[in-house]
């Protein structure tokens, strides 16, 4: 595993010293095809997503219809129920 930092090389033309900022283009290639740390971000998005859906089943599940439902359900299933 390269664990070694990228850094674009640049070649500043002569007469232009601003030109020295710009990258060339193999190395913004090499720079965009680089995908560390992709899969940390997508472990942060998925775990975003589960509590938001966590958060919304928390708050269908203490509706009072859903209670019953889910009460007579499980008195039905216990045999409690009429």
């Amino acid at each position: 595993m390269d664990t070694t930092a990228h850094t674009p090389t640049t070649t500043p033309p002569a007469d232009d010293p601003a030109a020295a900022l710009v990258p060339t283009r193999s190395a913004a290639l090499a720079v965009l095809e680089d995908d560390r740390g992709a899969t940390t971000a997508e472990y942060a998005i998925t775990t975003l997503a589960a509590c938001g859906f966590a958060a919304l089943l928390v708050v269908v599940l203490k509706s009072d219809p859903i209670k019953e439902a889910i009460t007579g359900v499980i008195s039905t299933a216990l045999g409690l129920g009429a």
